[in-house]
C-alpha cells in the first residue's frame, strides 16, 4: 500500500520477472478470474507514479504503456488524487439522471470549450470508449434518420456488440462472438507504409468511391474514424485524407465522428489529434486519458445533433460518476498548467529520433505523433510483417523491466505510450534497453 511517499523515478529489478509474490497472485488469478481476461505481463502492480510501475515484489518498471494511454498525466497525479479524495468525502454517487451535480456540468462545459470547433456544443458522459462510440452512432442515426455506419480497415472501436462489428481485427476481439450488429460497412484507410505512396486526397477518393458504390450517401448516418488508429497499428493517415472525408460528409449530410478515445487529451502533441490538420468533427468521442485512470467517456458535438435524441434516450447509471468528473477536471487543469501538450511533442521527438537511429532494417516504419509512436516490424528487406520478432522484442523488454505494448492487424507493431509525466532519463534508459534488445535479436 502507498504511504504517500513519492516514488523514485528509476528502473529497479530486485527479482527476476515475475517475482515470487506475482507468481502466487497469478496462480490465484488463474483460479478466480475468467481465462478470457488476459494480461500483457505476469506482474502485479502495487504502486505507480511518474514514469514507473512498482510491483508487489518491489521491482520498479519503466512504463511505456500508460495503462493503454489512460494515465497520460501520470498515475496518482497530485491534482487528481486531491480532487478525487475531496469528492469521496462529499459523496460517491447519486446518478446524474436522478439528482444531478455540478461536476458533470463542469466537465461538459470544459469539453465543449476544448474540443475542436467554435460552434455551439453539447456533451453527454458515459463510462467507456466503446459505450461512447455506441452513443455517437445512436445520436447520428436519430439526427439523420439513416442507419448506415462506415468504419475503416484496421479500426478498433471497442468490445460491445456494435463496436465489435465496427472493429476490424478478428482475434482476439471478434472471434466466436457473433452475430454482430448490422448496417456497418468498411472502407479502405490511408496507410502510407502499405499504400505505395498514395496521397491523402487520393486515398480519400478511393474510400469515398467504395462508400458511394457499396453504401450510398443517402443511407449513411455516420463515418466513424480514429484520426490516428490505435489498436490497428498507430496508423497515421496521409495529410489531406481526413479533411477530404470531412468535406464529403458535409456535402452529403453525413455525421463525421472522430474516435479520439486513444488520441485525445494531449497524447499526440495537440490537445486532440484532429487539431493537427484543423479537422472539426461533428461528434468527437473521448475516454482513456480524460480522467487519469477513473472510468469516464464522453460524446461532444454540434448542439443540434446532440439534442436530437428524446429526453431519456441518452444516459446510464454510472455515466459521469462524480469521482470520475472530479478526476477529469483535475486532469484538464494538469494538462493546461503543466504544458503537457508541449511535453508530448518533446517526448515524441525523442522517441522518433532514437528509434530511427537504431538503423535496423527490420524496422519497416517509425510513425506517430507526440507521445503516441510505434514501430512496424518486418522481415529484413521486405514489407512482410514479422509478428514473431515483435513478440520476442516485447518479451525481452518485459524481462528487463520495460512495459511495452504490441498492436496492429498483423501483430507486428510495438507501440509506445509513455506517461507525459515521465522524466527524460527514464525514457532514454528505456530506449537504450530496446536498442540493445534489437541488436541481440
Amino acid at each position: 500500500m502507498s504511504d504517500g511517499t513519492p516514488i523514485a523515478q528509476q528502473r529497479r529489478l530486485v527479482t527476476q520477472l515475475p517475482g515470487p509474490r506475482s507468481i502466487e497472485l497469478m496462480r490465484r488469478k488463474n483460479s478466480a478470474v475468467a481465462s478470457g481476461v488476459g494480461t500483457t505481463m505476469p506482474v502485479f502492480a502495487e504502486r505507480a507514479g511518474g514514469g514507473v510501475v512498482v510491483d508487489v515484489d518491489g521491482n520498479s518498471l519503466i512504463d511505456l504503456g500508460s495503462g493503454i494511454a489512460v494515465t497520460s498525466v501520470g498515475n496518482s497525479a497530485p491534482r487528481v488524487v486531491d480532487a478525487v479524495s475531496a469528492q469521496v468525502r462529499a459523496f460517491t454517487h447519486t446518478c446524474f439522471m436522478v439528482t444531478p451535480y455540478d461536476g458533470y456540468v463542469r466537465v461538459a462545459e470544459a469539453l465543449n470549450r476544448l474540443t475542436p470547433g467554435s460552434h455551439e456544443k453539447r456533451t453527454a458522459l458515459f463510462n467507456s470508449g466503446a459505450e461512447a462510440v455506441e452513443n455517437a452512432v445512436k445520436i447520428a442515426r436519430v439526427a439523420t434518420k439513416r442507419q448506415g455506419v462506415v468504419v475503416f480497415d484496421h479500426a478498433y472501436h471497442g468490445r460491445t456488440n456494435l463496436t465489435m462489428a465496427m472493429t476490424a481485427k478478428n482475434m482476439p476481439y471478434k472471434h466466436g462472438f457473433g452475430p454482430f450488429a448490422a448496417e456497418v460497412y468498411r472502407a479502405p484507410l490511408s496507410y502510407p507504409f502499405r499504400d505505395g505512396g498514395l496521397a491523402g486526397e487520393e486515398a480519400a477518393a478511393r474510400a469515398i468511391d467504395v462508400i458511394e458504390k457499396q453504401v450510398g450517401a443517402a443511407n449513411l448516418a455516420a463515418v466513424v474514424i480514429e484520426p490516428i488508429q490505435g489498436e490497428g497499428g498507430f496508423i497515421v493517415p496521409a495529410d489531406g485524407f481526413l479533411p477530404a472525408l470531412v468535406q464529403w460528409c458535409k456535402d452529403n449530410g453525413v455525421v463525421f465522428v472522430a474516435d479520439e478515445v486513444q488520441t485525445g487529451f494531449a497524447r499526440t502533441g495537440d490537445l486532440f489529434a484532429c487539431d493537427h490538420e484543423g479537422v472539426v468533427p461533428d461528434l468527437i468521442v473521448t475516454a482513456k486519458g480524460i480522467a487519469g485512470g477513473l472510468p469516464l467517456a464522453a460524446v461532444t458535438g454540434r448542439a443540434e445533433l446532440m439534442d436530437a435524441p428524446h429526453v431519456g434516450g441518452l444516459g446510464g447509471t454510472y455515466g459521469g460518476n462524480p469521482l470520475a468528473c472530479a478526476a477529469a477536471l483535475a486532469v484538464i487543469e494538469t494538462i493546461e498548467t503543466e504544458h503537457l501538450v508541449d511535453r508530448a511533442r518533446h517526448i515524441g521527438k525523442t522517441l522518433v529520433e532514437r528509434l530511427q537511429a537504431f538503423g535496423d532494417d527490420r524496422i519497416g516504419d517509425v510513425r506517430g505523433r507526440g507521445a503516441m509512436v510505434a514501430v512496424e516490424l518486418v522481415k529484413a528487406g521486405t514489407t512482410e510483417p514479422d509478428p514473431d520478432l515483435t513478440k520476442a522484442v516485447a518479451s525481452a523488454a518485459h524481462a528487463e523491466g520495460v512495459v511495452v505494448l504490441t498492436c496492429g492487424t498483423y501483430g507486428n507493431v510495438l507501440r509506445f505510450l509513455p506517461p507525459l509525466a515521465m522524466p527524460d532519463h527514464l525514457l532514454a534508459e528505456a530506449l537504450t534497453i530496446l536498442e540493445d534488445i534489437f541488436r541481440k535479436s
